[in-house]
């Protein structure tokens, strides 16, 4: 529910901030409220030897991932971007096979080419995701950028692995989130000046975007990650375009197109037979 808000709050954000300042604002409020938490918990730093991929999972999973959501929702509805990034459930079942030895059975595969088709479909969409007599379809390059998001967090999602078993959640949440909000600063360097000219819903959608979808959400994916395999966690993620085309019907009014609802249709079977492969493989 939270990360499916995020998509209808990022939206509501970049009326008043640029992509890579929604970004950097938002972890740097997260960063200062961890900061606080780690002062009172006397936590202790990360070991010298794992600050390259703290480093790396903070810059490919924080920086890099909103910043390429945040671009591609200028164009993007937000229950279109929730559909692509539901795609992660495919990604992260392959990186799982890749570089965990999880296994993945034939009906999986199947499932992750049918979320390649309805994202796909999504693609190929007027950037007002209308889909009405004489439209001209064409690639929307907003969906290639919420695709590429897609893709970090989900390398993201497995590289976290082996230091979650070195390092408590609340932990590595908060190295992730200190690395990726210094490599966000140096996007928007300038993007603090910016609050006293912005829209007050647009810095009150940041500061939420930070505390929940930011913090509590994260350590929430974490803990889960920390628990189950990596593929048969991702599979939770399907619920997430659910809340998120829900909730941007009631907070921004947006209906979804039969374009848009043929593509997530596609991939939300497409996700339902990688599930079904996990639980065959179980």
């Amino acid at each position: 529910m939270l990360w499916g808000s995020a998509f209808p709050a990022i939206r509501v954000s970049l009326a008043g901030y640029s992509p890579a300042g929604v970004g950097f604002l938002r972890y740097l409020v997260a960063s200062l409220v961890l900061l606080v938490y780690a002062l009172i918990s006397r936590m202790p730093m990360p070991e010298l030897e794992d600050l390259p991929l703290i480093s790396f999972c903070g810059f490919i999973g924080i920086a890099l991932y909103n910043f390429m959501l945040n671009t591609g929702e200028l164009t993007v509805t937000a229950g279109v971007s929730s559909f692509i990034n539901s795609t992660q459930v495919g990604v992260i079942a392959i990186l799982a096979v890749l570089f965990l030895n999880e296994q993945l059975k034939k009906i999986g595969w199947i499932g992750i080419a049918l979320c390649i088709v309805g994202v796909g479909i999504m693609s190929f969409t007027e950037g007002n995701m209308s889909f009405t007599e004489g439209d001209v379809f064409h690639l929307s390059i907003g969906v290639l950028f919420v695709f590429i998001s897609t893709v970090s967090t989900s390398l993201y999602s497995v590289l976290q692995k082996p230091l979650l078993q070195k390092y408590t959640v609340i932990q590595f949440i908060t190295y992730a989130i200190w690395a990726g909000a210094i490599c966000l600063f140096f996007l928007a360097p300038r993007a603090v000046l910016s609050v006293t000219n912005a829209p007050l819903n647009s810095t009150l959608a940041i500061v939420y975007l930070a505390l929940f979808p930011g913090i509590l959400a994260y350590v929430a994916w974490s803990y889960v990650l920390s628990k189950l395999p990596a593929s048969q966690a991702g599979s939770y993620l399907a619920l997430i375009p659910v809340a998120a085309t829900f909730i941007a019907w009631l907070w921004l009014h947006e209906v979804p197109t039969a374009l848009s609802l043929l593509g997530g249709a596609i991939v939300f079977c497409g996700i339902t037979l990688i599930n079904r492969s996990k639980q065959v493989s179980d």
